[in-house]
């Protein structure tokens, strides 16, 4: 479905990513391992349109895509849900979910259907009883969290990104969630998981690429490698000095 090659970016002197070369199948949940600094937000961004890279190209359904704004890869079926909390705070939760959907001149949800619609999205996965009628920047940073989420899923992607959502998450949000997106994969749609949780690494995996200083180290099928394998593929050092505690 999607594939990066040789993609690169820089910022100055620094090298965010330095010809990152990826597939991505339909139908997966394809983890993106990597330390602080290895390039993985820098990808999120590219793929998500908030920054062009500087080399390489990105394919589509077989074809090059050249992005140019988050509008395009989101008319493309893109979505993405960042490791910051985006919402509008003053804004109530139902115009959050369904928040860029309408156009200048027309609505992408009727009026009458905006808050079926946003509460639709939330019972797919949401644990938590979120009222859709407060400013959503008075609700608990998790909830945010999944108003976030729900965006995303109104959106029905086809590519699906993901990075480090679950961290504000309680158990059950997160084990909901879990299921969401193996429902979704499923049915055909690309996850791009980006975690530092060995245990949902593990339990969500289909496939996983590791990033180290900006390029993409190895791609493999899930449960090839151990644990302490993917570790000393992230960070060789932070291994070696570990198997000598």
């Amino acid at each position: 479905m999607l594939e990066i090659e040789g993609l690169s970016k820089r910022y100055g002197e620094t090298v965010a990513l330095s010809g990152a070369t990826v597939a991505f199948s339909a139908g997966t949940i394809h983890t993106i391992l990597g330390e602080n600094g290895s390039g993985k937000s820098t990808l999120v961004k590219i793929l998500s349109g908030i920054v062009p890279q500087d080399e390489g190209a990105i394919t589509f359904d077989g074809a090059r895509f050249g992005g140019g704004s988050p509008a395009s890869f989101q008319r493309a079926g893109f979505a993405t849900v960042f490791q910051e909390i985006l919402i509008a705070p003053d804004r109530d939760v139902t115009d959050n979910i369904l928040l860029g959907l309408d156009g200048l001149w027309t609505r992408g949800v009727a009026r009458n259907d905006r808050r079926k619609t946003a509460e639709s999205a939330l019972r797919r996965f949401a644990v938590t009883d979120i009222p859709l009628d407060v400013p959503a920047g008075s609700l608990p940073l998790a909830a945010q969290q999944l108003v976030v989420l729900a965006r995303a899923v109104v959106r029905r992607p086809r590519v699906l990104i993901l990075d480090e959502v679950t961290a504000a998450l309680d158990f059950g949000d997160r084990q909901s969630v879990f299921r969401l997106m193996r429902e979704m994969a499923d049915a055909g749609s690309l996850l791009i998981f980006i975690t530092h949780r060995m245990d949902e690494v593990k339990a969500l995996s289909d496939r996983i690429s590791i990033l180290r200083g900006g390029r993409v180290v190895r791609t493999e099928e899930a449960g090839v490698s151990s644990s302490d394998e993917l570790l000393a593929a992230m960070a060789p050092r932070l291994a070696e000095e570990l198997s000598h505690v």
